[in-house]
């Protein structure tokens, strides 16, 4: 039977994609609906209909799945942060494994995989350290904030998110309040007018310590002195600043932060090591789970005091300051020089000096420093961004021969096709865990082990 869009299917859901929808069919013709979940019988509306695959809308739940529990947030359906809160936790769990598993076998042909059982949370809800609130105007003209709509830059009003710390609502409640006060305009991306951009909240977990940063197109705040003085009343409060950002575009921070009380920065730990974070620093969001992350790199690196490691796309030194309890030297590469300065900061701040790191891309550093200088790895820890390693450093990788490669990803499909080619030249993938560091969404971390092949 042909399906065209605006016809009505019943389905029963029997597995789920990559973003959380769930699948179903009617007569070999498969239909991908959001917010569907594994188990669930439904109704749905085709909107989009291909030859032999279409997207639905859920219309009616005929029967729920076992797997099917009451989202505690109430906007969960219509924010796009959340794709599986409607999926129990060990069912999101199972979900996970099995898109990682997918990924290493579909892209990287692997058989047999030495997956360990994933590591999830005992707590999966107000896990993030740290959120962006755009700030808009809803149809009424009344000032909101909240997040933006699934693909789209609709804001669903939201103070109190349930992945987030329960400061924000504090936080938010006093901002609004003063902009309402003030009659302070937030930014409309239409016209390209209007102050206040995004509200920007930072807590350190193990430290208590909370930072809030305002992102404006302008140069200051009104009234300033009395928002510094509602927000310094909240517990916790350490650092309070402006970011300048007046261009027109998506991006949300702009290069500039203006201090206006307290602190540049705030402290939090992983581990052992502590971390100063300033508003533009990159550090991970779920810091319980970055420590069993990095953890089992650690363990993955197995280091006994003498190896050499190189650890690229090394942020501000997360990794590497991990690693160098270990190891007897680690040199980080990062692209961002503002992440360096931040990196070698926090070394100093441990007081750890068995470590070096380097401004660039590392598919440009590691060439040239193994080539021009000489330098090897007995151990590599990579950790880039979704689209995975620059083919050239994979290639630098196999002229320097380490023993080990750790590799840490945020994308499992892009893993999948770096590893094949590590193992297509001399590599053997040894254990593959995957880490749960964002509960109720569709992402997971993966950290992996190689050895090379007869080392």
């Amino acid at each position: 039977m042909e399906y065209r869009k605006n016809d009505i299917v019943t389905l029963e859901i029997v597995d789920c994609g990559t973003d959380g929808e769930g699948i179903g069919k009617a007569d070999g013709f498969t239909v991908f609906v959001k917010d569907a979940v594994i188990g669930d019988t439904v109704t749905a509306k085709i909107m989009k209909a291909k030859k032999n695959y279409g997207y639905g809308r859920l219309m009616e739940i005929l029967k729920p799945s076992p797997y099917r529990v009451e989202p505690i947030c109430p906007s969960a359906r219509q924010c796009g942060g959340c794709q599986l809160q409607a999926v129990s936790y060990e069912e999101q769990k199972a979900f996970k494994e099995k898109k990682l598993r997918g990924h290493l076998e579909r892209i990287g042909g692997f058989k047999e995989l030495p997956m360990e059982p994933l590591i999830g949370m005992d707590e999966p809800y107000h896990y993030r350290n740290k959120a962006q609130f755009p700030v808009g105007r809803n149809k009424e003209g009344r000032i909101v904030t909240g997040f933006y709509a699934g693909r789209t830059h609709a804001i669903i009003e939201n103070r109190d998110c349930a992945l987030g710390i329960p400061q924000n609502k504090e936080v938010l409640d006093r901002v609004i309040a003063h902009m309402e006060k003030y009659n302070i305009a937030p930014y409309d991306e239409m016209t390209g007018k209007g102050l206040v951009r995004h509200i920007f909240v930072r807590y350190g977990f193990f430290t208590g310590e909370l930072m809030v940063c305002l992102i404006i197109n302008g140069q200051d705040l009104p009234h300033q002195k009395e928002l510094v003085e509602k927000l310094g009343e909240i517990p916790g409060m350490t650092s309070i600043s402006l970011n300048i950002n007046k261009k027109r575009n998506n991006v949300i921070l702009g290069d500039k932060v203006k201090t206006i009380w307290g602190k540049e920065y705030i402290t939090d730990k992983i581990g052992d090591i502590s971390y100063e974070i300033s508003p533009l620093s990159f550090f991970q969001v779920n810091p319980h789970q970055t420590w069993k992350l990095y953890s089992k790199a650690l363990e993955y690196a197995d280091l006994h005091g003498e190896e050499t490691v190189w650890d690229l796309y090394c942020g501000i030194g997360t990794i590497s300051l991990f690693l160098a309890q270990k190891a007897k030297f680690v040199r980080g590469v990062e692209i961002v020089p503002a992440a360096i300065e931040d990196a070698r900061r926090n070394a100093h701040l441990n007081e750890i000096d068995n470590v070096e790191f380097f401004v660039g891309k590392a598919e440009e550093v590691l060439p040239r420093e193994y080539e021009k200088n000489g330098v090897y790895a007995d151990v590599i820890v990579v950790d880039p961004p979704r689209k995975g390693c620059d083919e050239m450093l994979l290639k630098t990788i196999l002229k320097m021969q380490p023993k080990r490669v750790v590799y840490v990803s945020c994308d499992s499909a892009t893993l999948a096709r770096d590893l094949r080619f590590l193992c297509d030249n001399g590599y053997e993938l040894k254990k593959v865990c995957g880490v749960d560091q964002f509960p109720q969404t569709v992402h997971v971390e993966v950290v992996c082990c190689l050895h090379r092949v007869n080392s």
